[in-house]
């Protein structure tokens, strides 16, 4: 029932839209030229027409505007007096041949007036009988008065008396009607105050915002108006169609579709339905886009931005810009081409938004499903073939000015972007069957990218310079200057400000990783753990202020999108000395500053090692962990009785880097820590490696991010 009231809703609504449009192509003026007899009753008529007219559009705004139920109530009983005009009608029909049949007798008497008279007696108690079945009433006999005519034939009254009683007859049907009209005078009235309460409560509750998407979606206007289009198109083509069989074979498919489409929007109302008919093929285009793409599941997650509105807001804008209403057919006919032609190229822009990620994720995803690449290359093909096309044809259809060099030039940069989405593609497909990474891919992505986007920002400079340009020295209208306006802010400034960031951003990265020391070899090995950001191993590496170890490339790529540390998010700035450090990889150590809570008697050496990196330490980019931040026994095990004491080494006698950074732990209970055979693996998964690893609890890769090796398991 509630796909049925769905239904209805629409189906009843789209007559008031017809009569509108109906209304709004009626030439009043001219139609009140004909009708005049004579040239002092003109201006009486003229007014009279005038106001029925407005009486019109009223009548028919306020019938669209009506509830479900008070439409469906308003079409029964409109409904059933078509049903008594019917019967009458019927009756009347009977009348006529009876008195030109002019037998006097009884009607059993004649086969002839026998069977007329049965087949007109069957048809009205049908009527009688639906009538009742839609005013939902069991009293048949209210609607019974076409019958009155063939009574009387039954009864043996004279021919001539027929008249008299078909005459009675249609007067009491028109009693019964203006009863009924007057019991429900003030129907409309009282629906009009509710409307008007309901309306001043929603301006109270919702704002009026929220009233309009409530009376939006309550009438169901997008798809209303997309079956009204539908409805008048399909008229038109048949229309076409029928005049002339020779048309297609002369004009061609093509001219005939774009001329109908035409007709069809030569009012706002049917601007309107074709505005949102667009939007749904938009949809429709971009969810089968998805699903050849991803299946079913392309459905969980949409974009809203993908679904069809960008398309029906365009036509509609240029369509009000270019004053496609006030065109003759012709005109309006290559106008709505080139308008169609915008549409398209938007859709196919979405197109590849939608497939752009899909085929860059397959790629570096090193997916080996030929299927889904197969998929995934046929639409870039397609999407690089149909728009060259496109402009092809355009180009040959019109005489080639400024105006459509941008547009062929912006149906080229679609195809131009798929070809940078192939190229990258084709990187990802070439790193999948080498041993290492290729160099600067990144680097490379973005050159192609920033040519795709400098490309587009300069076609979106020239629309709005040439629009200016008309809008200047050409015919101007606040509708062009709020386009170039639109088109100004999200075409232009927000590209231009979106690239100069992303260009900012790159070149200050750029600087700091310069300025950044390297690490040397003795660093590295002293550091012995694996990039916190690729948790690959280092041969190379870069040593932040904070002294935390990263590849040059993946700390690049960081700050592209962030300037803090991966892993203490402390901000990253460039060194004062640019270049790598001196052999000894030795840096000025800032002063040792006590924790919140550490006993100020605390030794200072080994306060120094677990609140401030020492040189050892900065070089391998260990920090105090969480656990050693809230549990102080891990920062000096010495003091919990869980390690034993250190040794105090002697004045200028080398310290071992391991013993200095990570005691070796008491086995208690057998919980003594195992050699792991992957020492990067235990650093991913937050364990610290034993001492003769080199390793250290909180550096690395696990540091403050997942649970380290502590006493309390051992005490457990």
């Amino acid at each position: 029932m509630p796909r049925l009231e769905e239904v209805a809703n629409v189906a009843l609504r789209v007559p008031s839209v017809v009569l509108l449009d109906l209304l709004y192509r009626w030439d009043v003026q001219a139609f009140a030229e004909l009708l005049r007899p004579q040239q002092e009753e003109a201006p009486w008529r003229r007014r009279a027409l005038w106001h029925a007219y407005y009486l019109g559009h009223m009548l028919c705004v306020g019938v669209l505007l009506l509830p479900v139920r008070s439409l469906v109530k308003l079409y029964l009983y409109g409904l059933t007096l078509l049903l008594l005009f019917v019967g009458h009608q019927t009756a009347r029909d009977y009348m006529r041949h009876e008195m030109e049949y002019e037998f006097q007798g009884a009607v059993y008497q004649d086969p002839v007036v026998l069977s007329r008279f049965l087949t007109a007696l069957t048809g009205q108690i049908f009527v009688s009988t639906l009538c009742a079945l839609l005013m939902k009433t069991k009293q048949v006999w209210l609607f019974c008065a076409p019958l009155l005519p063939l009574l009387a034939r039954l009864c043996g009254l004279p021919l001539q008396a027929l008249p008299v009683v078909n005459a009675f007859a249609t007067s009491v049907t028109v009693v019964e009607v203006l009863y009924v009209a007057t019991s429900h005078l003030l129907a409309p009235f009282h629906l009009a105050a509710a409307v008007c309460r309901e309306m001043a409560q929603g301006l109270e509750m919702y704002r009026l915002v929220a009233l309009a998407m409530s009376l939006w979606s309550q009438l169901a206007i997008p798809v209303l108006f997309l079956v009204f289009w539908l409805v008048l198109f399909t008229l038109q083509i048949y229309s076409f169609l029928a005049s002339s069989n020779s048309l297609l074979a002369q004009q061609g498919l093509l001219f005939i579709f774009l001329s109908s489409v035409a007709e069809c929007c030569g009012t706002p109302y049917s601007l309107l339905g074709l505005t949102f008919t667009v939007s749904y093929l938009a949809l429709a285009a971009l969810n089968l886009c998805k699903l050849y793409l991803l299946g079913y599941d392309a459905f969980q997650n949409g974009n809203v931005m993908h679904r069809g509105v960008t398309e029906g807001v365009t036509l509609l804008l240029l369509a009000l810009q270019t004053g496609l209403l006030d065109l003759q057919i012709l005109q309006r006919t290559f106008l709505l081409s080139i308008i169609l032609f915008i549409v398209v190229t938007s859709t196919l822009q979405s197109m590849i938004e939608i497939a752009n990620p899909i085929v860059l994720a397959l790629g570096a995803s090193q997916n080996r499903s030929p299927w889904k690449h197969f998929r995934s290359l046929s639409l870039c093909l397609f999407l690089l073939v149909f728009p060259c096309f496109m402009a092809y044809k355009i180009a040959r259809f019109f005489h080639m000015d400024f105006w459509l060099l941008i547009l062929v030039s912006s149906c080229m940069l679609t195809s131009l972007q798929v070809m940078g989405t192939l190229f990258v593609y084709a990187l990802f497909m070439i790193e999948l069957f080498q041993d290492a990474p290729l160099e600067k891919t990144d680097e490379i992505i973005y050159y192609v990218n920033a040519v795709s986007r400098v490309l587009e920002f300069l076609v979106a400079v020239c629309v709005v310079a040439y629009g200016t340009w008309e809008s200047i020295f050409g015919e101007w209208s606040w509708m062009g200057a709020s386009v170039i306006i639109i088109h100004s802010y999200f075409n232009v400034w927000l590209r231009a400000q979106s690239g100069w960031k992303s260009f900012l951003l790159r070149r200050e990265a750029a600087k700091k990783i310069n300025s950044l020391p390297r690490a040397t070899r003795g660093q590295l090995r002293d550091h012995n753990d694996v990039c916190a950001i690729c948790f690959q191993e280092m041969n190379m590496a870069v040593i932040t202020d904070c002294g935390h170890f990263f590849h040059t490339g993946c700390l690049r790529k960081w700050l592209y999108v962030q300037d803090t540390c991966p892993m203490c998010h402390q901000p990253v700035k460039p060194s004062a000395t640019e270049g790598p450090q001196p052999a000894g990889g030795e840096r000025a150590e800032p002063e040792p500053i006590p924790e919140e809570g550490a006993p100020e008697n605390a030794d200072a050496g080994a306060a120094g090692r677990a609140r401030t990196p020492d040189p050892s330490r900065t070089a391998e980019g260990g920090e105090s962990s969480w656990q050693e931040q809230e549990n102080p026994a891990l920062a000096e095990p010495s003091r919990a009785g869980l390690l034993p004491e250190a040794v105090p080494h002697g004045e200028g006698e080398p310290m071992d880097p391991a013993q200095s950074r990570t005691p070796q732990p008491v086995s208690r209970g057998g919980c003594t820590p195992q050699p792991s055979a992957n020492p990067g693996r235990t650093a991913l998964l937050g364990t610290p490696p034993p001492p003769e690893w080199g390793g250290e609890r909180g550096g690395g890769a696990g540091a403050g991010t997942s649970m380290g090796f502590d006493g309390r398991h051992c005490l457990s």
